[in-house]
């Protein structure tokens, strides 16, 4: 028996045969394991895991910066055209958004990024970025892969899916904020729920690691130009020196954190730029300095910008300098924590347990990254989790950013089925209690 068959003759047997096939909310718990089981299957199949490949593989030859993912969107409209999925192009720039189901409610979204990094690819294989200088250095391939691996999934049981999925393949999470621009575009107002996943290196194959509440940081840049006067070294009594007026800015900055933040309310400065200067003897005119700060609340991330700003121009002041602090929110806004809804955390263990294991289903640490998935969670309920592509028979995989980066391809039948399974489930348990009469107000694409 094809699955496609066994399938529809499990929801069936759920209900009767003359009702919609997911009206029925009071459906056992201990029918509802099958259908992740059976999508994994499904996505384990040679032809499906072999098609994913090959879409991955082209996509990473071919890597494109954020906004500027023209060609990775036309391949995403390409396979959605010829599974016979309907979308809406363009969406923020370059995004695509998919829709499959009945076109009513609930609606679910699946969510994956598109946008490659400014990074030269050093990992020799036949299917290396043909782009100098950008790569697919953090697994967004593996992402758009795996979505459409998902809609590959959902498309073939459409007329199950009384509801609507949204698939949304999003660009520039690469500090373009492109996840706002998304929602800025309306695409997400009757979504009730979102989901997303990330590749990690580090973590072993076939299992899921996540948590409730913050799982990444909120984060932003920050800019100085601290100017002093310009003159010889060996006459600095004649200067106003940059230099030392920037270092001492550096040292205050990690006072910060030492001596102003709840330890026990993580936050990290980091000063990674540093500039000034082009002789050994000449003292320069002014410095230019850089860097990131991250928290796990939002409060948090204002208060420490504040105090960012304060410190810089104060101490600046200090040695006689003047600064001006700039943070960069037109070209790189400021991404928010990344908070899992607490009930949805209930709901992707159970989801996730059912398709591989309660044993693989593992919560993680909160991390000091920024993920920019974090914008749809502001708007609505969602759940951000790491898929693990660690093979330890194959040697450690390098970690996201790197030139030396790699994707362990056989983790693409589990983030398909799970993102899969997860939306599917969320449609049945979440039907509506009535269906509106014929003229009666109701949320449709």
């Amino acid at each position: 028996m094809g699955f496609s068959t066994w399938v529809l003759l499990i929801l069936n047997i759920l209900m009767f045969a003359a009702l919609p096939i997911f009206s029925d909310s009071s459906l056992s718990s201990n029918q509802l394991p099958e259908i992740p089981k059976e999508f994994l299957k499904f996505a384990k199949k040679a032809e499906v895991f072999d098609w994913m490949v090959r879409i991955r593989r082209k996509i990473h030859e071919n890597p494109e910066l954020g906004y500027q993912e023209f060609e990775t969107s036309k391949l995403i409209r390409d396979e959605l055209d010829r599974l016979g999925i309907q979308y809406k192009y363009p969406v923020a720039v370059t995004g695509v958004v998919g829709y499959i189901g009945s076109g009513e409610p609930p609606f679910v979204a699946l969510r994956a990024d598109m946008d490659a990094l400014p990074i030269q690819e050093m990992v020799e294989w036949e299917h290396k970025s043909k782009i100098p200088g950008k790569m697919h250095a953090c697994g967004h391939d593996a992402h758009v892969t795996m979505l459409l691996g998902a809609a590959k999934i959902l498309q073939e049981h459409r007329e199950a899916i009384k509801g609507t999925v949204v698939l949304v393949f999003q660009p520039a999470e690469e500090g373009g904020a492109g996840a706002k621009q998304v929602i800025n575009a309306g695409i997400l107002e009757n979504v009730k729920a979102i989901f997303g996943l990330h590749v990690a290196p580090d973590l072993p194959v076939s299992k899921v690691y996540s948590r409730p509440g913050p799982i990444m940081a909120g984060s932003g840049f920050f800019e100085a130009v601290i100017s002093g006067k310009g003159g010889h070294a060996a006459i600095p009594q004649h200067s106003i020196d940059p230099i030392l007026a920037a270092s001492n800015v550096v040292v205050s900055l990690q006072h910060l954190i030492s001596r102003e933040t709840d330890p026990l309310d993580s936050q990290v400065v980091t000063i990674a730029k540093f500039k000034g200067g082009d002789a050994f003897n000449v003292i320069p005119d002014s410095v230019v300095i850089g860097g990131t700060l991250r928290t796990f609340s939002k409060e948090s991330l204002m208060q420490l910008k504040q105090r960012i700003k304060e410190v810089i121009i104060g101490q600046a002041a200090v040695h006689r300098c003047t600064a001006t602090v700039n943070f960069l929110e037109s070209e790189k806004p400021f991404y928010p924590p990344t908070v899992n809804d607490k009930g949805l955390h209930q709901y992707f263990q159970n989801v996730a347990a059912d398709m591989i294991d309660i044993s693989s289903v593992k919560e993680m640490q909160p991390m000091m990254g920024a993920e920019d998935f974090s914008f749809y969670q502001e708007e609505i309920p969602g759940y951000y989790y790491n898929l693990g592509m660690k093979n330890e028979t194959k040697g450690n995989l390098a970690y996201l950013h790197s030139p030396h980066f790699q994707i362990n391809e056989d983790a693409f039948p589990f983030g398909a089925a799970l993102q899969a399974s997860l939306a599917a489930r969320y449609i049945l348990e979440n039907q509506p209690e009535s269906t509106p009469l014929k003229g009666e107000h109701r949320d449709e694409l």
